[in-house]
């Protein structure tokens, strides 16, 4: 008997060690769910030029403000909605691809693409205020009402202090683990941050937090099925957002048509 019970207790405690670890092990992570893909509605088409070729938009109190890139044509500018006229215009430098855009109250945000650059102008008269520093390439450019967020075509984004314009922190912007990188332009919306995919007729909706890409937009077709023609066209590039009105702008570099758009959630499962 005496032999029976010793023989019986390494069994016992390889039992128990293997209970043990089976309690103790982490749960694996349950999969992250794909981020919805949103489509379109066209709400309303306005003209564009189609010599601009988009960098940064935006809304500002009844108009829209874009910057235009390419060298010796980068250029700021006050457009009429309605018509598509350019009501105010400066020119960057020649050297000056100019990338992405913000206001920062009355002045406006201006970056370059590979310069290690951006502009301060007053948003008035587009009168130059002065110059601001980052390493590395300048894209897009979106605030929210404590912070800058500067895009750089990585899978990054800057966030930088409205003040001094340097930088705080960055948050990695992924998908389901994976990194989303070519990120250009940027706008804020409704506690989000949009931003056009180089290259793709898509829009990530970011959460400005984490980093985690909430949804997809979709626009495939919208130039091509909505649009006025799109001969010389280039991607999509563009998205201001009207807060007080509820507006949402898209457009592209060279696009001769500006759209107002709603999105359109993806149909429930079981749904038609």
């Amino acid at each position: 008997m005496p032999q029976r019970r010793s023989s019986l207790r390494p069994f016992a405690a390889a039992a128990l060690t293997a209970a043990l670890a089976s309690a103790c092990a982490p749960t694996p992570a349950a999969p992250r769910a794909a981020a919805p893909v949103y489509s379109y509605k066209v709400i309303a088409r306005h003209p564009h030029d189609p010599q601009a070729f988009t960098q940064g938009l935006i809304w500002k109190d009844g108009y829209l403000y874009e910057s235009t890139g390419l060298n010796g044509q980068s250029t700021v500018r006050k457009v009429e909605l309605a018509s598509g006229r350019v009501l105010q215009r400066t020119a960057l430098p020649d050297d000056v691809f100019g990338e992405g855009m913000t206001d920062r109250g009355d002045q406006l945000l201006v970056l370059s693409w590979t310069n290690g650059a951006g502009y301060v102008l007053n948003r008035a008269d587009f009168s130059f205020a002065g110059t601001f520093q980052y390493p590395g390439e300048g894209w897009g450019l979106t605030r929210s009402a404590d912070t800058i967020y500067m895009s750089d075509g990585s899978a990054q984004i800057r966030l930088l202090d409205p003040a001094t314009l340097r930088e705080r922190s960055r948050i990695q912007v992924r998908d389901q683990g994976r990194a989303v990188d070519q990120l250009n332009e940027l706008e804020w919306v409704k506690g989000e941050i949009y931003a056009n995919v180089w290259q793709t007729d898509r829009i990530a909706r970011i959460d400005p937090k984490t980093g985690q890409v909430r949804g997809w937009i979709d626009l495939s077709g919208l130039l091509r099925q909505h649009g006025s023609g799109g001969r010389g066209a280039d991607v999509l590039n563009g998205i201001a957002y009207d807060a007080q009105g509820d507006r949402l702008f898209v457009t592209g570099k060279l696009w001769p048509d500006l759209f107002q758009i709603e999105l359109v959630p993806p149909a429930k499962p079981g749904k038609r």
